[in-house]
């Protein structure tokens, strides 16, 4: 897969892999129990959460994360 979801992208299919915040949020609020903010998303980031140099998200390294940090017990 070789498109890209950061600003200006011409429109077609996601890339899992470089997810913008405001793709990733979508998707995730779409998929799970509870909305999911971009804010969520830049506070998880600040705290560690993986992003690529160009602010987007990979979806399979950002949900590691969260399941890293929900082992954690804190």
């Amino acid at each position: 897969m070789t498109e890209s979801n950061a600003p200006g992208r011409p429109s077609g299919p996601l890339n899992p892999q470089a997810l913008r915040l405001e793709d990733m949020a979508r998707l995730l609020s779409a998929a799970g129990p509870k909305a999911v903010t971009m804010e969520m998303l830049q506070a998880d980031i600040a705290a560690g959460a993986p992003s690529n140099v160009d602010g987007t998200m990979n979806l399979v390294h950002y949900v590691a994360w969260l399941l890293k940090e929900a082992g954690r017990g804190d």
